[in-house]
């Protein structure tokens, strides 16, 4: 099976030496994403952990579908986030995307990690893990 990169001009182009993605085989695995506006290339929303939490994903989901998937198509997130006390705004944006974007009853699977992050305007980054089922 061959290792293909995965871009979108959908999705912000990442910052160091990695692809937005990686796909082999079925698998799919995009890269951490951060509250990055793709158009602009500019860190959003830097004190709000929900609207932050949004753009993530809809990072993550723009990839996703570069891949081949979709977002019904992701088994695993994980996330990471720069403080204990921005959980339940992180939590509550996260779950309006995966219910209204995951066209399914079975959330993905999640971790959660609390951490420092590369950039300080970064409150949230998250990765994912696809099945991509052609």
């Amino acid at each position: 099976m061959t290792k293909t990169a995965v871009h979108t001009d959908a999705a912000p182009p990442p910052a160091h030496a990695f692809p937005q993605g990686v796909r082999k085989g079925p698998f799919l695995q995009v890269s951490g994403q951060g509250p990055v506006d793709p158009a602009t290339r500019e860190y959003v929303f830097p004190d709000d952990v929900a609207a932050q939490t949004t753009r993530v994903l809809e990072n993550v989901a723009a990839i996703v579908r570069a891949g081949g998937a979709s977002f019904s198509d992701v088994i695993s997130l994980r996330v990471f986030l720069t403080d204990r006390s921005l959980f339940p705004a992180m939590n509550e944006a996260y779950a309006a995307f995966v219910e209204q974007h995951g066209g399914q009853d079975v959330f993905p699977a999640r971790t959660t990690v609390i951490c420092g992050l590369p950039r300080e305007e970064m409150l949230v980054e998250i990765d994912a893990l696809a099945v991509v089922s052609e």
